[in-house]
């Protein structure tokens, strides 16, 4: 088990907490590939899956964590719940604990909302992202799609090009990769980079072909038009030109470089419809591989037997 109650990002993970959880994914990816994918380790439990804003990959990829191990799951968004009616996030919660919650896992439009939920509730705690903090089931998937193809993860280059301003997976990724070993280089236009981001450890490029020299593993972000404001590029046409990854860009990293994307994507955008069905690309098992690391998540958080 891992030394805490709350998965609120992987800022403040220590190295061996982020390979236990990708060590105990290799076990619960054994039991996704299983022709019946069920285990009793959480069986009397109930998992809550608390959204705010739409997702279909990562609410979906919970609640089949969940139920591969034999919990109780709720679905619960906002737009069906009394939140509509003025309820609070902090009265939501309570009601829901009352309710015999074990655990939630929560989306939110707002950075920080998970650290505040994990503060009301006893019961444990998942960001499944807020604003653009953090999302770390994400950067853990990630990292264990590259750990399985590359076999480790220290000294890689990673280059994680796009909208790093607004995206809480960059962020995921950035801690996540460097407390591994990794090298990490982000890359995107000058008004879509955080202001003092170099001070995390990471290279800065405004210059996606040097970003990607040499890069073992890229990671391409889409543009977050619902996070940010308007005049941030000229235009669609214009950001595919400077920062799209296409074929011929994708030279310039290494012949095994591992291409991913942790969706939904903008083929034509941020990466061409190529490279994203290219043999280099390893997005579906992104997909695959998110559903075995939230079982180790939810098994080490709220625990409950061998799987």
């Amino acid at each position: 088990m891992i030394n805490r109650k709350n998965l609120i990002g992987l800022q403040h993970f220590d190295p061996p907490e982020i390979e236990l959880i990708l060590d105990t994914a290799v076990a619960m990816k054994e039991i996704v590939s299983r022709p019946i994918r069920k285990v009793p380790t959480l069986r009397g439990r109930t998992v809550m899956n608390l959204f705010y804003e739409p997702s279909t990959r990562t609410r979906t990829s919970f609640e089949l964590a969940a139920k591969f191990l034999n919990a109780d799951v709720i679905n619960i968004s906002s737009s069906a719940s009394s939140v509509v009616k003025g309820e609070s996030l902090k009265d939501t919660v309570r009601t829901l604990e009352a309710m015999g919650t074990d655990i939630v896992i929560i989306r939110h439009p707002m950075a920080g909302a998970a650290n505040l939920l994990a503060g009301w509730t006893g019961a444990a705690v998942i960001n499944a992202g807020d604003g653009a903090h953090e999302h770390p089931t994400q950067g853990l998937l990630d990292m264990f799609t590259v750990r399985e193809k590359k076999g480790a993860l220290e000294g890689l280059k990673i280059a994680i090009i796009g909208d790093i301003l607004h995206s809480r997976v960059a962020r995921s990724d950035i801690w996540g990769f460097l407390k591994m070993g990794a090298r990490v280089s982000v890359c995107g236009p000058a008004t879509m980079l955080p202001i003092g981001i170099e001070r995390t450890g990471v290279d800065v490029y405004c210059n996606v072909d040097k970003a990607l020299e040499d890069a073992d593993v890229i990671i391409m972000l889409r543009i977050q038009l619902e996070r940010q404001k308007a005049g941030l590029f000229p235009s669609l046409r214009e950001y595919a030109r400077l920062f799209g990854l296409n074929r011929e860009r994708l030279s310039l990293a290494k012949k095994d470089a591992l291409v991913m994307h942790p969706g939904p994507m903008n083929k034509g955008v941020e990466i061409s419809g190529e490279v994203a069905d290219s043999l280099q690309s390893v997005i579906n098992e992104q997909v695959t591989n998110g559903v075995a690391v939230r079982m180790a998540v939810l098994y080490l958080l709220i625990g409950g037997g061998d799987a």
